[in-house]
């Protein structure tokens, strides 16, 4: 990673802070200090059939870019799949999302204004402590998200 002055910022191949998440990984590429809070950008790798409960981001706008695999995106009530090369952008407040198809996917997830990075710290904390679902809500609610749909066997 390099700091360019004027606040431009380059991340090579391979790098970002990777945070572990039990099943899979994600790399932080971006947070709200590098982009003066204007967004956060993360990857991730996960392995097939795996998704997290149907939820709301009420402080930003979430957008997923597929890199590889497929997606099935749930938006309030329509699904839709979404092969490598989709788009999809979530206004806050949108109740949504995801299920990863039938082979491992990765794909990038940026947030708007930045948020979210520490949830997942929070939650890669939880998961190493073994933690279940009633303090899930908790972590959540600290990071402007509800969840407001069953939380997947798998997740935690």
């Amino acid at each position: 990673m390099d700091q360019v002055p004027g606040g431009a910022l380059v991340i090579g191949p391979g790098e970002g802070r990777s945070i572990d998440l039990g099943k899979f990984r994600m790399s932080v590429k971006a947070t709200a200090d590098d982009t003066s809070s204007a967004f956060a950008l993360l990857e991730a790798a996960e392995p097939a059939g795996f998704g997290p409960p149907m939820h709301i981001h009420h402080d930003a706008a979430e957008a997923f870019y597929v890199l590889a695999g497929e997606y099935l995106m749930y938006l309030e009530d329509r699904e839709f799949i979404c092969p490598a090369g989709s788009f999809i952008y979530i206004p806050a407040g949108l109740r949504h999302g995801f299920r990863v198809g039938g082979l491992p996917s990765r794909k990038l997830n940026l947030y708007s204004p930045a948020a979210m990075v520490g949830y997942f710290d929070e939650l890669s904390a939880a998961i190493t402590a073994a933690e279940r679902e009633a303090d899930l809500d908790a972590i959540a609610g600290r990071h402007g998200m509800e969840v407001v749909g069953p939380v997947p066997e798998g997740y935690l």
